[in-house]
């Protein structure tokens, strides 16, 4: 009997001290000294990549729709886009990740504004539940991209 106490101490003490370890380990790997994402200056750690997407010439868009828009089933939901940048740049709609092509109740619209600005606008009529979900502007050129994020969900309208 004596034996077997010393034993279960061992166990014991072995289990406290490999949790321990195990505990500091998975402590380190979390941490991380890398800030993920832009820097609140605008400025990006890498000069390349700074001068890509802050580039005189590069698209910028000027004007976007709101951020989270919530829309009645059945009616009309639109969504807006306007960039500049020189050459004009070139307006892409996603919706979840995935390209939006026009179809029966989706229309794209893009109007040329002189030189270098393009006016962009999806319609969607009527909308349904499956038109809930996260909408990109992307306005691209040779020089940078930009994009704007739309959020969207339905309400049901009672009249």
């Amino acid at each position: 009997m004596l034996l077997k106490r010393p034993i279960l101490a061992l166990i014991l003490l072995f289990l406290v001290f490999e949790s321990e370890a195990r505990r500091g380990r998975t402590r380190s790997r979390t941490k991380s000294k890398v800030q993920i994402g832009l820097p609140i200056t605008g400025k990006y750690r890498d000069p390349e990549s700074d001068q890509y997407y802050n580039h005189n010439d590069g698209a910028k868009i000027l004007q976007a729709s709101h951020f989270d828009l919530e829309y009645a089933l059945g009616h009309k939901i639109a969504f807006l886009c306007t960039a500049k940048g020189s050459p004009r740049p070139h307006i892409t709609w996603f919706k979840d990740g995935v390209e939006i092509f026009a179809h029966h109740y989706l229309h794209i619209h893009e109007w040329l504004i002189g030189e270098d600005r393009v006016k962009s606008k999806i319609e969607i009529d009527p909308a349904t539940q499956m038109d809930a979900g996260v909408y990109e502007c992307t306005a691209d050129n040779m020089y940078s991209i930009d994009r704007r994020s739309f959020k969207t969900d339905f309400s049901i309208a009672f009249d």
